[in-house]
């Protein structure tokens, strides 16, 4: 729950705002003062610094005290006016993929309203119409939606990712370490005991009050996001606890399965944490799957994380029938099923394994 809360608040705003950028104005002339003023209006960035050269503002972005500078040359207003096409540029730093593009969408427009601006007056002068204006500087309108997500809130689109991969990560490993400490400290003799020499029975009851605890954890997640932050969905609630079920049974199945494979506290968890880490790069939230290379896209079926983001996507986000996310339904249910592929050497590691550190 730290973990949604941090998440959650850090994305608060919906996207990052006022982030810092630079001016290099060698022009100095009101149409460049407009534009540095235009620019700093917007609400994604903010100027924070006048460079008296482009050597300095680039210092300043390599130093990480801003992620972006416009560049106005000398004269630019005098060429503007004698239609000589005066070259305006933008610098931006892309070692933050998020920041990076968004100050290059806002240098973009700012210096394509600029031409436009001088476009508009001289046309104005000789005697153009509005409308004509507006037909010669935009002659396609465009005239977009946002579906789902009509804000753009990172929020939205990164939490409903981020947090159930991380909480898929902690139940990987408490699932495999749950085991792990049964051979560390030598109790899986005890606990086939109690379950009669049956290990199925040792499994499902050891893991239960686990299964209660996540779930409960992962609805009031659930909660948090609808209820509280009022998270755009189209699905049903019903979709919703379907979709928690089958991501706690999931997690909890691949973390037995990999303590299964090697039964070994120390292995086990490294494969469980390396496996939920990779998954979230691999879900396809932050870079879509459709654009990796033909063996990542094979690769990414066997993430749970990947079948969760997809039927999040399709039943809750979109409002689609389950029957529709049918294959990745299967498959968070194959990965509850692991176990029973490895109970057999789960039971030979409790009863003849000797832990080593």
């Amino acid at each position: 729950m730290l973990t949604a809360l941090f998440f959650t608040s850090l994305l608060d705003d919906g996207v990052p705002l006022d982030l810092p950028i630079g001016v290099v104005d060698l022009d100095n002339s009101s149409t460049s003062r407009s534009l540095v003023r235009k620019l700093d209006a917007f609400q994604n960035s903010r100027v924070v610094a006048r460079y008296p050269s482009v050597t300095a503002a680039r210092n300043a972005i390599q130093e990480n005290e801003i992620y972006a500078f416009l560049y106005i040359p000398e004269g630019m207003s005098e060429d503007l006016l004698a239609s000589r096409q005066p070259k305006v540029s933008y610098y931006y730093s892309m070692a933050s993929l998020v920041a990076g593009s968004m100050v290059m969408k806002d240098l973009k427009t700012i210096t394509t309203l600029g031409s436009a601006g001088v476009g508009q007056a001289t046309m104005r002068a000789k005697g153009y119409t509005p409308e004509q204006i507006q037909t010669v500087l935009q002659p396609v309108r465009i005239d977009a939606h946002q579906i789902g997500n009509p804000e753009a809130s990172y929020n939205v689109y990164l939490s409903t990712a981020m947090v159930p991969g991380i909480m898929i990560l902690f139940m990987m490993l408490i699932s495999a370490y749950s085991l792990g400490m049964e051979l560390k400290f030598d109790t899986g003799k005890d606990l086939l005991a109690k379950a009669d020499g049956n290990i199925v029975v040792a499994i499902v009851g050891k893991f239960f009050i686990h299964f209660i605890v996540f779930l409960a954890v992962v609805l009031l997640f659930q909660y948090y996001i609808y209820g509280v932050l009022g998270f755009p969905r189209l699905g049903s609630v019903w979709d919703i606890l379907l979709l928690c079920l089958l991501q706690v049974a999931a997690s909890i199945g691949f973390g037995i399965f990999a303590f299964g494979l090697m039964p070994s506290l120390r292995m086990s968890m490294s494969v469980s944490s390396l496996w939920a880490v990779l998954s979230i790069s691999m879900a396809g939230s932050a870079f879509p799957v459709m654009g990796m290379d033909t063996p990542l896209q094979a690769l990414s079926w066997l993430f749970p994380l990947r079948h969760y983001y997809m039927i999040y996507q399709i039943t809750v986000f979109n409002g689609f029938s389950l029957i529709d996310a049918w294959f990745h339904l299967v498959a968070l249910v194959g990965f509850a099923l692991l176990p029973w592929f490895v109970v057999s050497k789960i039971k030979n590691a409790m009863l003849t394994y000797v832990y080593i550190p």
